[in-house]
C-alpha cells in the first residue's frame, strides 16, 4: 500500500503538471477506482472457486509486471491509463480472496479486532506513502516512484508465499460453481438482505469524503503549495482513520454498530467548513477529522463479512467492494469536473453537504433493518 499511494501521488502530479487541468488529474486518479465496475462482479467470484492464497500470489506477480511497464520512460498518458486499468482489475480478485481468507483464520470478535489491526496497518502504510510521496516524486521522479510500487507487489507475493498457508475452499453446490451462477447468487444475497443492503449504502458514503483526494493537487495549488502539500493533504484522511480505528477497537462490539450512523454523518460534515476557504493547515485538520469519523467503515465491513456465508464470501465482498469503489470513482470524477468551473474549496464543501444527507438516510435505513430483526 505504501507503493500504491506513492504511485497515486506520482500520477496526480505528473498529469496535473503536464496538462494543468484539475479534471484530467481527477480522471487519472479515478482510474484507480473505476475498473471495479467490471472487476468486482466479474472477477471477485474467483476467490470462491480457486485456492485463495495462490490467487493472491498470482495477482501480485501480474501487477508487479504491469506497474513496472508503467515506468518505461516516455510512455504516453493513454498507455499509462490502460496499464493502470489492468492493474486495478487485478485488485478485485486479490482483495476478495484476502477478505474471504481472514474469517477462516479468526472468528467472532477476534475477526473484528484482526480487521482493525489490518486496516490500521493499511492506513499507516497509506499515510506513509502519501506523506513521503510528494517529496520522493519531486526528488526522484514519477518513473522511479512507479518502479518502487512494482517492487512492493513482488514483496507482497513473497510474504504470502512464505507467511500464509493454503486453506481448503468451503463446499459449494454444483449450481453455484459457474461464473454466472456465482454472480447471480451473490447479487441476490446482498440485495435481498436489508441489513447487507444498508451496510453497502453506508460504505458508499465514502464516495463523498474520498472525492477530496482527486482535488488534492489543484487544492494545494490554490493555497500556494507544491508536491509536498499534495502529499500532506492526501495523508490527512488516512491519518484520521488510523486514529479513529484505534479508538473504535476499544468500544464494545454492540456499541460499534450503533456508532456507525453518527460517524458516517461525521465523515462528511467537517468538509463543509472548507466553504470558508481556509488555509492549508486548517484544511488538513478538517480532512483529518473527516477521516477520524470515517473509521466507521471498520465496523460496517466486519458486520458485512460476518453476515455472509463462507462459500459466497468472495463474490459478495467483491460486489460490495464494487459499489464502494465505484462510488469513490464517481465522486472523484464529479469533483474534478466541478473544480474546473468552481474553486476546489467550494466543491469540497458541496461534497460534504451531499454526503451528510446520504449518510443520514443510510443510517436511518440500517437502524430500521436492525430493529426488525431484533
Amino acid at each position: 500500500m505504501v507503493g500504491d499511494q506513492l504511485a497515486r501521488v506520482a500520477l496526480a502530479v505528473l498529469v496535473y503538471d503536464r496538462t494543468g487541468s484539475a479534471g484530467l488529474s481527477a480522471v487519472t486518479y479515478a482510474l484507480t477506482f473505476l475498473p471495479d465496475i467490471a472487476g468486482g462482479p466479474l472477477l471477485s467470484g474467483l476467490a470462491d472457486r480457486f485456492p485463495r492464497r495462490r490467487l493472491m500470489i498470482g495477482c501480485d506477480v501480474a501487477r508487479a509486471v504491469l506497474v513496472a511497464a508503467m515506468a518505461i520512460p516516455g510512455a504516453s498518458l493513454w498507455v499509462l491509463c490502460v496499464l493502470l486499468v489492468a492493474v486495478q482489475l487485478l485488485a478485485s480478485p486479490f482483495q476478495s480472496a484476502r477478505a474471504a481468507l481472514l474469517p477462516s483464520i479468526l472468528t467472532g470478535d477476534k475477526f473484528v479486532l484482526a480487521s482493525s489491526v489490518s486496516n490500521i496497518t493499511g492506513q499507516a502504510a497509506q499515510l506513509a506513502g502519501f506523506v513521503t510521496g510528494g517529496t520522493l516524486v519531486a526528488a526522484f521522479g514519477a518513473g522511479n516512484a512507479l518502479l518502487a510500487d512494482a517492487a512492493t507487489f513482488g514483496l507482497s507475493g513473497l510474504l504470502l508465499w512464505f507467511g500464509v498457508r493454503e486453506r481448503a475452499l468451503p463446499e459449494t453446490t454444483e449450481e453455484s460453481k459457474g461464473w454466472w451462477a456465482s454472480l447471480s447468487a451473490g447479487a441476490l444475497l446482498v440485495w435481498s438482505d436489508r441489513q447487507l443492503r444498508y451496510l453497502v449504502a453506508l460504505a458508499c458514503v465514502a464516495g463523498f469524503y474520498v472525492s477530496i483526494e482527486g482535488l488534492a493537487a489543484p487544492y494545494a495549488a490554490s493555497v500556494g503549495g507544491g508536491p509536498a502539500a499534495v502529499g500532506i493533504l492526501l495523508a490527512a484522511n488516512p491519518a484520521g482513520q488510523m486514529i479513529g480505528m484505534l479508538l473504535l477497537t476499544r468500544v464494545a462490539p454492540e456499541r460499534r454498530l450503533t456508532l456507525m450512523g453518527p460517524l458516517s454523518i461525521g465523515s462528511c460534515a467537517p468538509l463543509i467548513g472548507c466553504v470558508a476557504e481556509p488555509g492549508l493547515w486548517v484544511t488538513v485538520a478538517l480532512w483529518m477529522l473527516s477521516g477520524l469519523c470515517a473509521s466507521y467503515q471498520l465496523a460496517a465491513s466486519a458486520a458485512f463479512v460476518m453476515n455472509v456465508p463462507d462459500a459466497q464470501r468472495g463474490q459478495a465482498f467483491g460486489l460490495a467492494r464494487t459499489a464502494l469503489i465505484v462510488s469513490q470513482g464517481i465522486g472523484v470524477l464529479a469533483a474534478g469536473a466541478l473544480a474546473d468551473r468552481w474553486a476546489p474549496a467550494s466543491v469540497v464543501a458541496a461534497a460534504g453537504i451531499l454526503g451528510v444527507l446520504v449518510a443520514a438516510g443510510a443510517a436511518y435505513g440500517y437502524a430500521g433493518a436492525t430493529r426488525r430483526l431484533a
